[in-house]
Protein backbone atom coordinates (compact mmCIF):
# COMPACT_ATOMS: atom_id res chain seq x y z
CA UNK A 1 0.00 0.00 0.00
CA UNK A 2 1.38 3.52 -0.84
CA UNK A 3 -0.13 6.39 1.21
CA UNK A 4 0.45 10.32 0.63
CA UNK A 5 0.12 12.64 3.58
CA UNK A 6 -1.19 16.07 1.73
CA UNK A 7 -0.68 19.52 3.25
CA UNK A 8 -0.30 20.83 7.01
CA UNK A 9 2.84 20.63 8.32
CA UNK A 10 3.39 22.00 11.94
CA UNK A 11 5.78 21.97 14.69
CA UNK A 12 4.05 21.03 17.97
CA UNK A 13 5.84 23.08 21.00
CA UNK A 14 5.22 21.95 24.21
CA UNK A 15 6.48 24.41 26.60
CA UNK A 16 5.91 22.43 29.74
CA UNK A 17 9.02 20.50 28.07
CA UNK A 18 10.90 23.41 26.50
CA UNK A 19 10.70 21.11 23.02
CA UNK A 20 9.63 21.02 19.80
CA UNK A 21 8.59 18.23 17.82
CA UNK A 22 7.25 17.78 14.42
CA UNK A 23 3.67 17.34 13.65
CA UNK A 24 0.94 18.39 11.66
CA UNK A 25 -2.04 15.50 10.73
CA UNK A 26 -0.70 14.71 7.19
CA UNK A 27 2.70 14.68 8.43
CA UNK A 28 1.41 12.01 11.32
CA UNK A 29 -0.82 10.04 9.23
CA UNK A 30 2.39 9.13 6.91
CA UNK A 31 4.73 8.54 9.77
CA UNK A 32 2.16 6.37 11.06
CA UNK A 33 1.28 4.89 7.95
CA UNK A 34 5.20 3.60 7.13
CA UNK A 35 4.93 1.84 10.51
CA UNK A 36 2.20 -0.29 9.76
CA UNK A 37 4.13 -1.34 6.59
CA UNK A 38 2.82 1.26 3.74
CA UNK A 39 5.00 3.03 1.79
CA UNK A 40 4.70 6.76 2.33
CA UNK A 41 5.12 9.75 1.23
CA UNK A 42 4.42 13.57 2.13
CA UNK A 43 3.80 16.52 0.09
CA UNK A 44 3.13 19.97 0.89
CA UNK A 45 5.13 23.26 1.36
CA UNK A 46 8.23 23.65 3.84
CA UNK A 47 9.39 27.19 5.48
CA UNK A 48 12.49 28.49 4.62
CA UNK A 49 13.89 28.61 8.01
CA UNK A 50 15.33 26.61 10.45
CA UNK A 51 11.95 25.08 11.82
CA UNK A 52 11.07 24.09 8.06
CA UNK A 53 14.41 22.10 7.29
CA UNK A 54 13.84 20.33 10.53
CA UNK A 55 10.71 19.32 9.44
CA UNK A 56 12.00 17.59 6.08
CA UNK A 57 15.32 16.06 7.46
CA UNK A 58 12.74 14.31 10.18
CA UNK A 59 10.53 12.96 8.04
CA UNK A 60 13.36 11.70 5.57
CA UNK A 61 14.98 10.08 8.79
CA UNK A 62 11.25 8.37 9.08
CA UNK A 63 11.80 6.68 5.68
CA UNK A 64 9.06 9.14 3.94
CA UNK A 65 10.05 10.70 0.62
CA UNK A 66 9.28 14.33 0.17
CA UNK A 67 9.76 14.59 -3.42
CA UNK A 68 7.19 17.05 -5.13
CA UNK A 69 7.09 19.49 -1.79
CA UNK A 70 7.90 23.11 -2.44
CA UNK A 71 10.56 25.28 0.14
CA UNK A 72 8.66 29.02 -0.11
CA UNK A 73 9.67 31.97 2.52
CA UNK A 74 7.64 32.33 5.57
CA UNK A 75 7.70 30.86 8.71
CA UNK A 76 7.31 26.94 9.89
CA UNK A 77 3.83 26.48 11.94
CA UNK A 78 4.22 26.44 15.34
CA UNK A 79 1.82 25.20 17.39
CA UNK A 80 2.22 25.75 21.35
CA UNK A 81 0.58 23.58 24.27
CA UNK A 82 1.58 21.60 27.62
CA UNK A 83 0.54 18.24 28.98
CA UNK A 84 -2.26 18.24 31.73
CA UNK A 85 -2.66 14.68 33.07
CA UNK A 86 -1.61 12.93 29.99
CA UNK A 87 -3.81 15.07 27.55
CA UNK A 88 -2.54 17.52 26.03
CA UNK A 89 -3.79 21.08 25.48
CA UNK A 90 -3.96 23.32 23.21
CA UNK A 91 -2.69 27.08 24.26
CA UNK A 92 -2.09 29.40 20.93
CA UNK A 93 -0.74 28.55 17.79
CA UNK A 94 1.12 31.14 14.93
CA UNK A 95 -2.19 30.34 12.16
CA UNK A 96 -0.03 27.26 10.58
CA UNK A 97 2.57 29.73 8.90
CA UNK A 98 3.58 29.33 5.04
CA UNK A 99 1.45 26.03 4.54
CA UNK A 100 -1.64 27.78 5.72
CA UNK A 101 -0.51 31.30 3.85
CA UNK A 102 0.82 29.77 0.50
CA UNK A 103 -0.16 26.11 0.38
CA UNK A 104 0.89 23.84 -2.41
CA UNK A 105 -1.01 24.11 -5.75
CA UNK A 106 -1.66 20.84 -7.38
CA UNK A 107 -0.74 21.02 -11.15
CA UNK A 108 -0.88 18.50 -13.68
CA UNK A 109 2.67 16.91 -13.08
CA UNK A 110 1.48 16.78 -8.85
CA UNK A 111 -1.69 15.18 -10.02
CA UNK A 112 -0.16 12.77 -12.13
CA UNK A 113 2.36 11.96 -8.87
CA UNK A 114 -0.83 11.59 -6.55
CA UNK A 115 -2.10 8.97 -9.11
CA UNK A 116 0.40 6.37 -7.95
CA UNK A 117 -1.20 6.28 -4.38
CA UNK A 118 -3.67 4.33 -3.18
CA UNK A 119 -4.78 6.60 -0.47
CA UNK A 120 -4.19 10.56 0.43
CA UNK A 121 -4.76 11.71 3.41
CA UNK A 122 -5.48 15.47 4.47
CA UNK A 123 -7.23 17.25 6.59
CA UNK A 124 -9.38 20.67 7.34
CA UNK A 125 -5.35 22.26 8.27
CA UNK A 126 -3.99 21.75 5.01
CA UNK A 127 -6.24 24.80 2.75
CA UNK A 128 -7.08 21.81 0.19
CA UNK A 129 -10.79 21.72 -0.12
CA UNK A 130 -11.02 23.38 -3.54
CA UNK A 131 -8.52 21.01 -4.96
CA UNK A 132 -10.78 17.78 -3.44
CA UNK A 133 -12.19 17.57 -7.18
CA UNK A 134 -8.99 17.50 -8.80
CA UNK A 135 -8.22 15.06 -5.94
CA UNK A 136 -10.89 12.04 -5.81
CA UNK A 137 -10.50 12.27 -9.69
CA UNK A 138 -6.69 10.43 -9.39
CA UNK A 139 -7.98 6.99 -8.45
CA UNK A 140 -6.59 7.39 -5.19
CA UNK A 141 -8.76 6.96 -2.51
CA UNK A 142 -9.14 10.00 0.15
CA UNK A 143 -9.08 10.50 3.56
CA UNK A 144 -9.89 13.79 5.82
CA UNK A 145 -9.93 14.91 8.88
CA UNK A 146 -12.58 17.42 10.10
CA UNK A 147 -10.94 17.98 13.46
CA UNK A 148 -12.95 18.97 16.09
CA UNK A 149 -13.86 22.89 15.85
CA UNK A 150 -17.17 23.57 15.26
CA UNK A 151 -16.39 25.28 11.74
CA UNK A 152 -15.52 23.09 10.07
CA UNK A 153 -18.90 20.50 10.49
CA UNK A 154 -21.14 23.48 9.01
CA UNK A 155 -23.93 22.07 6.81
CA UNK A 156 -21.76 24.11 3.74
CA UNK A 157 -18.43 23.05 4.79
CA UNK A 158 -19.86 19.73 4.53
CA UNK A 159 -21.11 19.85 1.63
CA UNK A 160 -17.99 21.95 -0.68
CA UNK A 161 -15.92 18.43 0.88
CA UNK A 162 -17.59 15.16 1.82
CA UNK A 163 -18.91 13.82 -1.74
CA UNK A 164 -15.30 14.28 -2.55
CA UNK A 165 -13.58 12.20 0.01
CA UNK A 166 -13.97 8.10 0.90
CA UNK A 167 -13.19 8.27 4.34
CA UNK A 168 -13.90 11.06 6.98
CA UNK A 169 -12.03 11.05 10.09
CA UNK A 170 -14.12 13.14 13.27
CA UNK A 171 -13.36 13.99 16.49
CA UNK A 172 -16.20 13.13 19.09
CA UNK A 173 -14.13 13.40 22.58
CA UNK A 174 -16.29 16.25 23.71
CA UNK A 175 -19.60 14.59 22.42
CA UNK A 176 -22.12 12.41 23.76
CA UNK A 177 -23.18 9.01 21.91
CA UNK A 178 -25.88 10.21 20.61
CA UNK A 179 -24.69 13.45 19.43
CA UNK A 180 -21.48 11.21 18.04
CA UNK A 181 -24.06 9.41 15.87
CA UNK A 182 -25.93 12.25 14.93
CA UNK A 183 -22.34 13.62 13.03
CA UNK A 184 -21.25 10.92 11.50
CA UNK A 185 -24.68 10.73 9.89
CA UNK A 186 -24.70 14.54 8.71
CA UNK A 187 -21.00 14.10 6.94
CA UNK A 188 -22.47 10.58 5.58
CA UNK A 189 -25.55 12.00 4.59
CA UNK A 190 -23.21 15.46 2.85
CA UNK A 191 -21.44 12.49 0.80
CA UNK A 192 -18.97 10.57 3.13
CA UNK A 193 -19.46 6.58 2.44
CA UNK A 194 -17.30 5.98 5.51
CA UNK A 195 -17.23 7.91 8.50
CA UNK A 196 -14.98 7.84 11.74
CA UNK A 197 -15.35 9.14 14.88
CA UNK A 198 -13.17 8.87 17.50
CA UNK A 199 -14.35 8.87 21.22
CA UNK A 200 -10.85 8.78 23.66
CA UNK A 201 -11.32 6.42 26.29
CA UNK A 202 -15.24 5.88 24.88
CA UNK A 203 -13.42 4.30 22.04
CA UNK A 204 -14.79 4.61 18.36
CA UNK A 205 -17.81 4.96 16.01
CA UNK A 206 -17.54 3.93 12.20
CA UNK A 207 -20.13 4.33 9.67
CA UNK A 208 -20.85 2.44 6.95
CA UNK A 209 -24.18 1.93 4.53
CA UNK A 210 -26.09 3.43 7.23
CA UNK A 211 -24.85 0.81 9.62
CA UNK A 212 -22.40 1.53 13.08
CA UNK A 213 -20.24 0.10 14.26
CA UNK A 214 -18.13 0.63 17.45
CA UNK A 215 -15.41 -0.50 19.10
CA UNK A 216 -14.25 0.23 22.90
CA UNK A 217 -10.77 1.71 23.39
CA UNK A 218 -7.75 0.00 24.49
CA UNK A 219 -6.54 1.27 27.53
CA UNK A 220 -3.43 1.12 29.62
CA UNK A 221 -3.83 -0.17 32.82
CA UNK A 222 -0.29 1.06 33.89
CA UNK A 223 -0.79 4.67 33.91
CA UNK A 224 2.99 5.17 34.39
CA UNK A 225 3.12 4.34 31.05
CA UNK A 226 1.35 7.22 29.57
CA UNK A 227 3.52 9.97 27.81
CA UNK A 228 0.14 12.14 26.51
CA UNK A 229 -2.41 11.90 23.54
CA UNK A 230 -0.42 13.59 20.86
CA UNK A 231 -1.44 11.96 17.71
CA UNK A 232 -3.96 9.15 19.08
CA UNK A 233 -6.47 10.32 16.59
CA UNK A 234 -4.05 10.10 13.73
CA UNK A 235 -2.31 6.86 14.63
CA UNK A 236 -5.86 5.60 14.78
CA UNK A 237 -6.99 6.72 11.10
CA UNK A 238 -3.59 5.35 9.70
CA UNK A 239 -3.98 1.97 11.40
CA UNK A 240 -7.69 1.57 10.28
CA UNK A 241 -7.00 2.77 6.88
CA UNK A 242 -4.10 0.63 6.21
CA UNK A 243 -5.75 -2.35 7.72
CA UNK A 244 -8.80 -1.75 5.62
CA UNK A 245 -6.66 -1.92 2.40
CA UNK A 246 -4.81 -4.82 3.17
CA UNK A 247 -8.37 -6.72 3.34
CA UNK A 248 -9.91 -5.36 -0.37
CA UNK A 249 -11.09 -1.84 0.71
CA UNK A 250 -11.48 -0.21 -2.78
CA UNK A 251 -13.53 2.85 -3.83
CA UNK A 252 -17.82 2.60 -4.14
CA UNK A 253 -17.10 -0.95 -2.49
CA UNK A 254 -18.06 -0.92 1.49
CA UNK A 255 -16.17 -2.97 3.57
CA UNK A 256 -17.12 -6.14 5.12
CA UNK A 257 -18.36 -6.27 8.40
CA UNK A 258 -15.76 -7.98 9.41
CA UNK A 259 -13.15 -6.36 7.77
CA UNK A 260 -14.57 -3.04 9.60
CA UNK A 261 -14.32 -4.64 12.97
CA UNK A 262 -10.69 -5.76 12.09
CA UNK A 263 -9.51 -2.43 11.46
CA UNK A 264 -10.96 -0.62 14.56
CA UNK A 265 -9.17 -2.99 16.66
CA UNK A 266 -6.11 -2.08 14.98
CA UNK A 267 -6.77 1.65 14.94
CA UNK A 268 -7.89 0.98 18.54
CA UNK A 269 -4.29 -0.62 19.48
CA UNK A 270 -2.27 1.69 17.33
CA UNK A 271 -3.99 4.54 19.61
CA UNK A 272 -3.12 2.60 22.80
CA UNK A 273 0.23 2.53 21.32
CA UNK A 274 0.75 6.32 21.02
CA UNK A 275 -0.08 7.39 24.28
CA UNK A 276 3.80 6.13 25.13
CA UNK A 277 5.18 8.02 22.33
CA UNK A 278 6.37 11.69 23.40
CA UNK A 279 4.38 14.10 21.28
CA UNK A 280 3.30 12.62 17.58
CA UNK A 281 6.45 10.43 17.07
CA UNK A 282 9.30 11.79 19.10
CA UNK A 283 12.50 13.54 17.20
CA UNK A 284 12.82 16.19 19.75
CA UNK A 285 14.64 19.74 19.68
CA UNK A 286 14.92 21.59 22.88
CA UNK A 287 14.54 25.01 22.54
CA UNK A 288 15.39 28.19 25.23
CA UNK A 289 13.02 29.63 27.54
CA UNK A 290 14.32 33.15 26.64
CA UNK A 291 14.37 33.42 23.35
CA UNK A 292 12.06 30.01 21.90
CA UNK A 293 14.28 29.66 19.43
CA UNK A 294 15.55 26.28 18.25
CA UNK A 295 18.99 25.09 19.22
Amino acid sequence: MRVLGLGDNIIDRFVDRQVDYPGGNAVNVAVFSRRHGAEAAYLGVFGDDLLGGYMRRTLEAEGISTWGCQVKQGSTGISRLHVVEGDRTFLSWNGGGVTVTDPLILDDELLDYIAGFDLVHSSVYSRIETQLSALSRTGALISFDYSSEEEFRSDEYLGDTAPHIDLALVSCGSLSLEESKELLLRIGHAGAPLVLGTRGESGSLFLSQNRFFSHPAHLHTDHSLMVDTMGCGDAFLAATAVSLSSQGWKRGQAPEPSAIEAALACGAEAAKFQCTVEAAFAHPRCWSAESQAVR
